[in-house]
C-alpha cells in the first residue's frame, strides 16, 4: 500500500540492530517508502520519522535497542518513532512505556508498516499491533540495496530447533522458505544493480527447503547461473546440516566462496546437551577436517557462548582446548544472559557476571590468536579482494573470498570492484595490507 501525502517529502532514518538478516528486512521495509514523498537520511541526521528495527537474540542487544530509541527520541522529541522487529514481537509493551515511542510492529506487522502509518502526528500512547506467531505464517521476501558492494538475500526464516537458550523461534516462528524461482528472480535483480557479491542469509540457513521440498544445494547451483553476481558467500549453517554434497559443491564452484561460519557454541558435550543443540562436538570436529581436506585455505568462524547455566570451569575448559585445537579462523563470542521464556531462563545458573566475562575474554583472545595465524597462513598468497565504498583510517578495506579483511591506501577508484592482490603482513587491527597485481 502506498503512503499518500500532499506535503514536502519528509526525511525518514531507517536503523538496523542486530543480524544480516534484519538488515536485508530493513533495506526491502525502505523501499516500501515513495522516493517522491521521503527522503532517506544518514542515521545521525536529525529526521521526521525513525524506522528502528530491533533485535533480541541477548539481553545486550535488547540494552542495545532501548539506547537507540532514547538516543533518537532525545534527538528530536517531536519526531515520530516506530520500533519493529523481533525485540517488538517479544517485548511490545515494554517498548511501548517508553515516553516517545509512537509504533511497535512485531514480526509480520513490520512488511505493512505502511498500512499503520496516518500523518505521523505525535501519539500520547503508542499503538502496538503485534499478533502471535503461527504455523500458517508466510515468507517475506527481502534483500539489501544500497549498497553498492554486497547484498544480503534473505532464503529462509524461521526456527524449529528450539534450542533452551533461544527466542528466534518465539520471534520469527516456524523454518520456512521461498521456492527456488523466487529468490533465482531477486538475485536477478540484484545484478541489474552492478553487485558483485550476494550474502545468503537466513535464521537457519541451511534448512532451505523444508517448506518447499527443495534442497539448499539445489538452490546454490541455480543461484550461480545468475549472470553478473560473481560471488555468493553463506552467512552461517549449523554443523548438522552442513553436508558432505555442500562441502564438495562450494570446493568445486567458482563463485561460492570458501567462507563458512558455524554456529558450534559449546565445545563440550555436555553443555551442547544442556542447550538442546542437534549434535555433538564430533560432528563439529568432522565437518572442519571435510572442509579442510577439499579447501585448505577455507575460512572458517564459529559462534560461542560462554557461561551458560551448569558450564563448570571444567566444561569451559574442555571446550577452550577443543577449539584451540580446531584450526578455525575466528570466533563470535557471546556471554550468556537469560532470556524470558526460554528453558535455559529456569535452568539453576551458579556463574557469576564476572566469571562469565573473564571466559569470553579467554575466548575473545583465542580468536585474536587464530585471526592472526591464519593470516600468517595466506602471507604471499595472491587472492582477489573486493573493495568497499568506505574509508576507514586512511585504508579502502575489502574482504577475500575466504574472509580475510584487508587495507590498502585509499583510493576510492577501487571501490566495489574484485581486484587481484597478493596478502603482505598482518595489521594491527587484524587486516592485512595487500598489493595490487596488475
Amino acid at each position: 500500500m502506498a503512503l499518500k501525502m500532499n506535503i514536502h517529502r519528509k526525511k525518514v532514518v531507517f536503523h538496523t540492530l542486530g543480524c544480516k538478516l534484519n538488515f536485508a528486512e530493513t533495506s526491502t521495509i525502505s523501499r516500501l517508502f515513495p522516493e517522491d514523498q521521503f527522503e532517506r537520511v544518514p542515521v545521525d541526521t536529525k529526521a521526521d520519522i525513525y524506522i528502528i528495527n530491533t533485535c533480541s537474540v541477548t539481553e545486550a542487544a535488547d540494552r542495545k535497542c532501548r539506547q537507540a530509541i532514547k538516543k533518537f527520541i532525545n534527538r528530536s522529541p517531536e519526531s515520530f518513532i516506530a520500533v519493529v522487529g523481533c525485540y517488538a514481537q517479544l517485548k511490545p509493551h515494554e517498548i511501548s512505556a517508553i515516553s516517545g515511542v509512537d509504533l511497535v510492529l512485531g514480526t509480520n506487522e513490520k512488511f505493512s508498516i505502511c498500512d499503520y502509518l496516518s500523518g505521523f502526528e505525535k501519539k500520547l500512547t503508542a499503538e502496538i499491533h503485534s499478533r502471535p506467531l503461527a504455523p500458517d505464517d508466510e515468507f517475506y521476501p527481502s534483500y539489501s540495496a544500497g549498497d553498492r558492494t554486497r547484498s544480503f538475500l534473505k532464503v529462509q526464516d524461521g526456527c524449529d530447533y528450539c534450542c533452551s537458550y533461544c527466542t528466534v523461534p518465539l520471534a520469527r516462528g516456524r523454518s520456512r522458505n521461498p521456492e527456488i524461482r523466487t529468490l533465482v528472480a531477486e538475485a536477478e535483480r540484484i545484478a541489474e544493480t552492478g553487485i558483485k557479491e550476494i550474502v545468503l542469509t537466513g535464521v537457519n540457513t541451511g534448512d532451505f527447503g523444508k517448506s518447499t521440498g527443495e534442497s539448499f544445494t539445489t538452490l546454490l547451483k541455480e543461484l550461480v547461473k545468475v549472470q553478473g553476481i560473481e560471488r555468493f558467500r553463506i552467512s552461517s549453517v549449523e554443523p548438522n546440516l552442513l553436508t558432505d554434497d555442500l562441502v564438495e559443491l562450494i570446493a568445486a564452484s567458482e563463485k561460492i566462496v570458501p567462507h563458512f561460519h558455524i554456529p558450534l557454541q559449546s565445545g563440550c558435550d555436555k553443555i551442547l546437551d544442556l542447550m538442546g543443540r542437534r549434535y555433538t562436538r564430533n560432528t563439529f570436529a568432522e565437518r572442519i577436517k571435510a572442509i579442510k581436506n577439499k579447501m585448505p585455505l577455507a575460512g572458517i568462524g564459529a559462534d560461542i557462548i560462554t557461561g551458560f547455566p551448569g558450564e563448570s570451569y571444567s566444561d569451559f575448559e574442555d571446550t577452550y582446548n577443543f577449539l584451540n585445537d580446531m584450526p578455525v579462523s575466528y570466533l563470535h563470542v557471546f556471554t550468556f544472559s537469560a532470556r524470558p521464556g526460554t528453558q535455559a531462563e529456569k535452568m539453576p545458573d551458579n556463574i557469576s557476571s564476572t566469571e562469565k566475562e573473564k571466559r569470553s575474554k579467554q575466548m575473545i583472545a583465542m580468536s585474536e590468536a587464530k585471526q592472526l595465524l591464519f593470516n600468517k597462513m595466506n602471507k604471499g598468497k595472491i587472492s582477489n579482494v573486493l573493495f568497499e565504498h568506505k574509508k576507514n583510517e586512511g585504508f579502502i578495506t575489502g574482504f577475500t573470498p575466504n574472509y580475510i579483511r584487508v587495507g590498502y591506501p585509499w583510493n576510492p577508484g577501487l571501490a566495489g570492484r574484485i581486484l587481484k592482490v597478493r596478502l603482505k603482513e598482518s595489521m594491527p587491527d587484524g587486516k592485512m595490507s595487500v598489493e595490487l597485481i596488475d
